[in-house]
């Protein structure tokens, strides 16, 4: 692997896919940052971290720079902050949109943005992006994420040209319904509104998977990992799908 000795900076990485893909990078040698709003989550992975919203280019900017004190130039960003809310489109409402864009696509935009000096100065770096196959197909009731996601996507494939030839790759990766604690809001969300139990909400979310799963966290981690390695130094401007098939 090259990420040996490298600073790699994780956003949303106090849980889920996040703090795993964090320690998967740490357990490879990487020098680590985690970033989140949430510092007692942050507190609980063991690793350095810092308070950031990736929704603001001024926080971005203190803890990237917080983090440079403390690991040096910024080699690898897994920008995997998220958040999703379900409400049918007729009743979102332009403040809804905004918080789905915000913290989805524009928080991907701060910290790239945030990176790309350390990485063209040392001719190598690693953008990554943790979309969703709500990136490369629409799905009812999330439309505001869908199109936050799609933006992931079209971000990606744009940025990759740009840095094509400057040993930087830019990549999303788009998994499907993630057996994550923001998977577990989205099953309460569902029985609370419709009735179900737990355990057929949960049907209803993985029914479209080939594999009848959710996807695990680590194929995640493991897929951005990869992404960092040699063998994938030609994969840029991708958007990998996670998911069993379904897409």
């Amino acid at each position: 692997m090259t990420i040996s000795g490298k600073h790699v900076i994780v956003t949303g990485g106090g849980s889920g896919v996040g703090a795993e893909t964090a320690r998967e990078f740490a357990d490879a040698g990487a020098k680590v940052t985690i970033m989140g709003r949430g510092q007692k989550q942050l507190q609980a992975q063991g690793l350095s971290w810092q308070v950031c919203d990736v929704t603001d280019p001024g926080s971005v900017s203190s803890a990237f720079d917080a983090a440079r004190a403390e690991h040096g130039d910024i080699a690898v960003v897994v920008a995997n902050a998220g958040a999703a809310l379900s409400v049918p489109f007729e009743k979102m409402s332009p403040d809804d949109l905004d918080k789905m864009l915000g913290v989805n696509l524009t928080g991907v935009f701060n910290v790239w943005q945030a990176a790309l000096p350390d990485m063209k100065a040392a001719g190598w770096g690693r953008m990554i992006a943790i979309a969703s196959t709500a990136g490369l197909k629409g799905y009812s009731y999330v439309s505001g994420y869908c199109a936050a996601k799609h933006g992931v996507v079209g971000l990606t494939r744009a940025l990759s040209l740009e840095l094509a030839s400057s040993g930087i790759t830019v990549n999303a990766i788009c998994p499907g319904f993630i057996e994550t604690p923001m998977l577990d809001r989205s099953i309460a969300n569902i029985s609370e509104k419709t009735g179900m139990t737990s355990e057929q909400a949960a049907n209803s979310l993985w029914r479209n998977n080939p594999q009848k799963r959710f996807v695990q966290t680590d194929e995640v981690a493991g897929t951005a990992m990869w992404l960092c390695s040699d063998a994938a130094r030609s994969v840029n401007g991708h958007a990998l799908s996670i998911s069993g098939g379904e897409i």
